[in-house]
Formats: structure tokens, sequence, C-alpha cells
């Protein structure tokens, strides 16, 4: 299997565009047509504006988005498409989707994996299993093998093929900042950094699914979630299974950064010295981080899917990413 996300773009955005004039076709033949029959051709406008056909229509960038559509809620860029397809690829990390079914699969309350296997037409081959345990954490760089970056990584080769997968990671990279340095992973975990729960929460009018665990603007300790798997032992298990990993993971960089400003000197010392002062930093914010943990932890906060998303978020707040 070779399959790329450009051409896999190019075909969908082909369909939605065509959808979309033929829309707009009708609705003008329709105008003409009961013009005709009430005796007012030249009188009404038979053209229909841009703005005003309600199906979607796909640009590669704002900048190619016409005067005439300005105003239009459907308009969609290529960043959108992508971006959708992100948030997708979170959803069969947690569950929520899979590749295997059609439709919503883990979506009752505390739901496991054992509920996802019941659900899939072969359970000895899931072509994409999701997250175990209910966490996807989100680094600066690579402290879990199992971070969100990873993961999408494997979702990619699981949904595309191995053989696309650095020309497929690029497009979305592209995607989401055509101007940026470094390379796509790069690209991808800085999205996911900085801008993945507000567009989900965009997406889900301020009511998101999947909760953000922050310790901060110093990015120290970051995670995902998925409400509808939410468990009372979760905090507990992310400070074990994760903060405190993170903060050995830390404690062991500064070690090494310490050693190499003592060998170093001039722009490399001044570099390493930066480096330090960044870890020390996220590694202070962990450590105030892992006490607000700890306090819910020994709670064991239950959840009622039904009290909704606000009345939920609120009971596990002082951990949480505030919602903009």
């Amino acid at each position: 299997m070779a399959i790329l996300i450009r051409d896999k773009y190019e075909a969908h955005k082909a369909e939605v565009n065509a959808r979309f004039d033929q829309l707009k076709a009708n609705e003008e033949e329709l105008n003409r047509i009961f013009a005709e029959i009430y005796n007012m051709v030249g009188e009404v406008p038979i053209e229909v504006e841009d703005k005003y056909v309600s199906v979607a229509r796909i640009f590669d960038t704002k900048e190619e988005i016409p005067e005439s559509f300005k105003g239009n809620n459907y308009v969609r860029t290529k960043r959108d498409e992508i971006v959708s397809l992100i948030s997708y690829a979170v959803g069969c990390m947690f569950g929520r989707y899979s590749l295997d079914v059609d439709g919503l699969v883990l979506a009752n309350q505390g739901d496991t994996i054992a509920e996802y296997l019941a659900k899939m037409p072969d359970p000895e081959h899931v072509t994409f299993m999701p997250d175990a345990d209910n966490v996807l954490p989100i680094t600066d760089d690579v402290y879990f093998p199992d971070d969100i970056v990873a993961r999408f990584e494997q979702f990619v080769v699981a949904a595309y093929g191995a053989e696309t997968l650095e020309e497929n990671l690029r497009f979305v990279a592209d995607a989401l900042d055509p101007g940026a340095k470094g390379t796509s992973r790069d690209t991808i975990r800085q999205y996911f950094l900085r801008e993945f729960f507000a567009d989900h929460c965009k997406t889900y009018k301020k009511r998101p699914i999947y909760w953000l665990l922050d310790s901060g603007k110093k990015n120290g300790f970051k995670a995902l979630i998925y409400m509808h798997r939410y468990q009372p032992d979760l905090m507990a298990r992310v400070r074990t299974d994760y903060v405190h990993e993170q903060q050995e993971r830390y404690r062991s960089r500064l070690a090494h950064l310490d050693d190499a400003v003592a060998d170093a000197d001039g722009r490399q010392k001044v570099a390493l010295t930066k480096e330090r002062k960044r870890v020390a930093d996220q590694a202070a914010e962990l450590e105030s981080y892992e006490e607000k943990i700890h306090e819910l932890a020994d709670q064991m906060i239950a959840i009622d899917l039904d009290d909704g998303v606000k009345v939920n978020y609120a009971k596990l707040q002082s951990v949480l990413a505030k919602i903009k």
C-alpha cells in the first residue's frame, strides 16, 4: 500500500468543489425558471453570489479566496482539511473512531479497550489500536516513545502505508505551516503543542471532548485525555506513569547539560546555557504541577457525562488548559 495524502486531498477538493459548482448552477437554474414563470426575466437577479452558496468550497490557501466568497462560512482551506484529518487521527488514537468500522466506537462513559475490541470485525487484526491508557503526552522533545507525534506517525502508516510516510508527513507539515523551519515532525509537534487544543475547542464550540492536561506556559507537561474513557484513577496514573517519568527525564537532561556546559566555550557554551535554563524552567513548572495532580489523584474524582462538558471540566480545571 502506497497512498499519498496529497492525492487524497486533491481528489476530495475536486469532489467538494464540483458539488459547490453544481449547487450554484442548480440554484441559478431555479431562479431562471421562476423568473420565466412570473414574467420577471430581467427584473430579478438570476446569478447567485458565491458567498450565499451553502456548501463547502476548498482553496489551497487563504490568499486564493476571492472577494466574492467573503462572508461565506463554508469556505475551507487545505490547512482546515489537514486539521480535520489530525482531529480524526486523534479520535482513532483514543478509540472514538476506527479505521476498521464507520461511525463512533468508544463514546459511552468509562469505555475501555475491551469495548473497542468487541466492536471490531476482526479483533485479532485491528488496523490501528487506540492508546491503552487514555493518555497522549505532548512534549517539546521526544521524551516518551508513545507521545502524540509518534502515535500520529503510526496512524499515517496504518492509514496510508509505510512507503509514503515521509512524503505524507511533509505534506501535513507544509499545510500546517508552509514557512516553518526544521523537520516535518518538528512542525507537527509544534502544532500539537500550541494549536491543536484551540482548534479542537473551536470545532466543538468550547465544549471539548479531548481534554488538555497543561502545566503552564513553559510546556513542562502536556497530555490529552478523552473524557468518555475517563476513570476516577486516571489522575493517579498520569502522576505516576507520566509526570514522575517526565520529572526524572528533566533531571537526567539537566545533569547532561551541566556536564556539556562545563566542557563548552564560546557560542556553544551560550547556547547550552540557554537550553539548560529552558529545561530548568520546565522542571520547576512541573514540580508545582505535580502537587496539583497529586491533590486530584488522592480525591479519585468521578465525572458524569450527563452533566455535560462544562460541569465535568470544572472538576479538574486546576490541571487542565483554560478553554478560550
